[in-house]
């Protein structure tokens, strides 16, 4: 199920979703003019959940050795601006593309970055939470953007979501309610975390499944602290309190 559009105008302009997908599509540039430096770039920058625990460190290195905290520090926010192909980039920046502008409305420009921020370290946290032991370095905006959904999913539940449904062989187009497509997009991330919990984490690559958690559980959480006090409308028989007020 692949999102394509909804039904919510944005009544102003998104700058800051906008300057993120921007940064993220840069930031992914410069990872393939890397070349061969590519690997070590990640691992520098990458979330390693095994350099925040002191057993982690020595599966990581061998050997004891206390990271500084710019090391530990820094990837938690790099991480989050960069990805490991295409698909990984362009499904990303779509889920952005499409609900991040009405969250950015409902919660003004400044907040709104610091809640996608927000976001992406909650889901790091998770991930280094759930993962103490792997050496795999985690990148990706998928955490941030969880949390994004997260408070789409609250903000506007009856929202109409254009969706691109495979069926078999076949694709068809149809809408479905914002509940039911990030609900039902939350399901999986949980089924496939509880799955992965099975699987010995310092041994396996792939997603990330609990960052997803993390991030949209933070999100749909915190949503209500970010957002915008909305006014109270004015009926015609209280027009002059409104006056008054001025």
């Amino acid at each position: 199920m692949i999102p394509l559009k909804d039904d919510i105008p944005s009544k102003s302009f998104p700058i800051v979703n906008i300057t993120l997908i921007i940064i993220n599509i840069i930031a992914f540039i410069f990872e393939l003019m890397l070349g061969s430096d590519l690997q070590s770039f990640i691992e520098q920058f990458g979330v390693i959940p095994a350099k925040y625990f002191y057993q982690g460190m020595q599966l990581y290195t061998g050997e004891v050795i206390y990271f500084s905290d710019y090391n530990r520090v820094l990837p938690l926010f790099t991480s989050m601006f960069l990805h490991g192909g295409w698909l990984h980039l362009i499904g990303n920046m779509l889920y952005l593309w499409i609900f991040g502008d009405n969250v950015e409305d409902r919660m003004g420009h400044l907040r709104y970055l610091i809640f996608y921020l927000l976001c992406g370290l909650s889901a790091s946290f998770s991930h280094i939470m759930m993962n103490p032991d792997s050496t795999v370095p985690a990148i990706g905006a998928s955490g941030a953007i969880a949390g994004i959904l997260g408070a789409y999913l609250f903000l506007y539940p009856y929202a109409k979501v254009v969706v691109l449904l495979p069926i078999f062989i076949f694709f068809d187009i149809i809408q479905l309610p914002a509940l039911f497509v990030l609900g039902f997009w939350f399901v999986m991330q949980l089924f496939q975390g509880t799955l992965a919990l099975s699987i010995e984490s310092s041994a396996t690559g792939g997603v990330a499944w609990w960052a997803h958690i993390g991030g949209f559980v933070f999100g749909a959480i915190v949503v209500h602290i970010f957002k915008k006090k909305s006014r109270k409308p004015v009926y015609r028989d209280e027009w002059w309190l409104s006056y008054r007020n001025f």
